[in-house]
């Protein structure tokens, strides 16, 4: 999934690790430096490859479900082994981990950058994806076992204002570099910094570990990557060979039927990834289906928003992503005044009207037609989406962390966390799947009522699958040929509607889930969790 605003418990991770004994205080700035080095490299990844997926559609030929492997490649791995990366650490070392993520993280990106193919492209990003599943969860449990609670929060403030400013930046460079060199960089800029990282991770960082660490819980973590897996490629791959086709069928019962023996199994084992004990509690039921609604409906958004941008409007890469910047700058602004909501009307109140406004921000951003201009068509809905999103998130976090007694509140975290990227994960194929079908439906009339010829109809039809990148073939007549190319940005924008709707339903969703759940018990119920110290 890509990322224009930090996961919810990002810092909540952090905030509720338990003490560590191994803890050198003294080593606390090199491990600043290192770990907002190394996360801003993975964050950075997530927030220019939108911008750079019409890029990749021109100069590798990709269609557009080979640009969604691109994105969801790497946040399936990430969302599957977040989890498992984070308690590897703690069992194993989590410097070792970290290291062994940027690593793996590194030689990726320089794979990326050198990919000649899609589809080698897409398995370069896979590996990506399991070097940040070691990575991201790495860097703050380390800033958890270097800094003491009385300094915690300021190491935390430290580290939550560098990585959004690198996400700030991140569009804007990214979308330069795409249109004054290639694409390609973005990735290879990566090399000398993961370098740098390990390097100074080896020399400067203490390692640590959790020496009461259980297992790690394997069986889980391949059921919820298969049940991950098999679903995602169903809804993706649907766009190309129909629900019916066995390869597509097979998948989605395969993925439904693991996602069934992972709940099972973290039922029955003694040290399962994601605790039942978790879901006793309404409030974290409640930020959780709310965190899975919203955050869907953002990652499904913000994937097509700058297809749109510089396919449709015709923006240049740079501009595109400068176009996303009001957005994490309002983010950045209102976030600490959102924190302090909670402590005035408690989390309930923030986190339905924050996503009542994010839902109203989606409403605003179907209005714009195939020639609006940037600051009275997308300019008002980007705005208001942020406002809904910084009311949001704060709020979230604190619902979490609150939810669960202490002992539970790191995992707790970390499965909300979780969550977020599995939401874009499964949204951004859902709204895939959406946008195609419109967009194929629309350029279906268009073609009935040019009367082409059979052949010529099906030349054209096939290019659907490329969304506002297909072309038109050369040997039409000019008149027809013109008429194509204004119907693919209006079947386009149709659809592109489609998808904000959607989005819009799905912050409502998310609206309802907080009027249900959150706020309707005490915080940490003692009965709920039996053998609560």
């Amino acid at each position: 999934m890509i990322r224009f605003t930090s996961d919810p418990c990002d810092k909540g991770v952090i905030a509720t690790a338990a003490d560590c004994p191994e803890r050198q205080p003294a080593m606390g700035r090199w491990v600043l430096v290192t770990t907002i080095l190394g996360s801003s490299i993975a964050f950075i990844d997530g927030t220019v490859v939108n911008v750079a997926l019409p890029a990749l559609q021109r100069e590798l030929g990709a269609s557009v479900t080979q640009v969604q492997w691109v994105v969801e490649a790497y946040a399936l791995l990430l969302a599957a082994l977040i989890l498992a990366g984070g308690a590897a650490g703690d069992r194993f070392g989590r410097r070792r981990m970290f290291v062994v993520g940027m690593i793996i993280f590194t030689i990726a990106s320089a794979w990326c950058g050198y990919a000649r193919s899609a589809n080698e492209l897409i398995a370069a990003r896979a590996l990506q994806g399991l070097g940040g599943a070691l990575l991201v969860p790495g860097s703050l449990s380390l800033i958890s076992a270097t800094f003491p609670v009385e300094s915690r929060g300021k190491a935390i403030g430290t580290w939550s204002a560098f990585t959004a400013i690198t996400m700030a930046v991140g569009p804007l460079a990214g979308g330069w570099l795409i249109e004054n060199a290639s694409w390609r960089w973005i990735f290879w800029l990566n090399i000398p910094f993961g370098i740098a990282v390990v390097l100074m991770a080896i020399a400067r960082v203490p390692d640590s570990r959790n020496n009461q660490a259980g297992p790690l819980d394997l069986w889980g973590t391949t059921l919820g990557s298969l049940g991950l897996a098999g679903v995602v490629f169903a809804l993706i791959e649907q766009a190309n060979l129909g629900w019916m086709h066995p390869v597509v069928l097979g998948s989605a019962i395969i993925g439904l039927i693991a996602t069934v023996g992972f709940i099972i199994v973290e039922r029955r084992i003694t040290n399962p990834m994601l605790p039942p004990a978790l879901f006793g509690s309404a409030n974290f039921v409640g930020a959780n289906v709310l965190t899975l609604f919203l955050y869907g409906a953002l990652g499904g958004a913000l994937f097509f928003l700058p297809l749109n941008a510089i396919q449709v409007q015709g923006m240049s890469a740079t501009q595109a992503g400068a176009s996303l910047l009001p957005f994490m700058i309002v983010m950045f602004l209102m976030s600490r005044w959102a924190g302090s909501l909670v402590d005035r009307y408690g989390p309930r109140l923030p986190l339905i009207i924050g996503p009542a406004v994010s839902a109203l921000g989606f409403l605003l951003l179907m209005r714009p037609d195939a020639n609006a201009a940037y600051l009275t068509g997308f300019f008002p809905g980007i705005m208001v989406l942020a406002v809904g999103m910084a009311i949001s998130v704060s709020p979230l976090t604190t619902v979490v962390m609150t939810a669960v007694p202490d002992r539970l509140a790191g995992i707790a975290s970390g499965v909300n966390n979780a969550v977020s990227r599995a939401a874009g994960l499964v949204s951004l194929a859902i709204f895939g799947a959406l946008v195609y079908g419109i967009f194929h439906r629309e350029m279906i009339a268009v073609i009935e009522a040019l009367d082409l010829r059979s052949d010529e109809a099906t030349r054209v039809l096939a290019g659907t699958i490329n969304l506002a990148a297909m072309s038109v073939p050369p040997d039409l007549a000019a008149e027809t040929q013109a008429i194509l190319v204004e119907a693919i940005k209006t079947s386009f924008v149709t659809a592109f509607r489609w998808a904000m709707g959607l989005a819009a339903a799905l912050a409502a969703l998310s609206v309802l889930s907080a009027a249900l759940w959150i706020g309707r018990e005490p915080a940490t119920e003692p009965d709920v969790f039996p053998g609560k110290p």
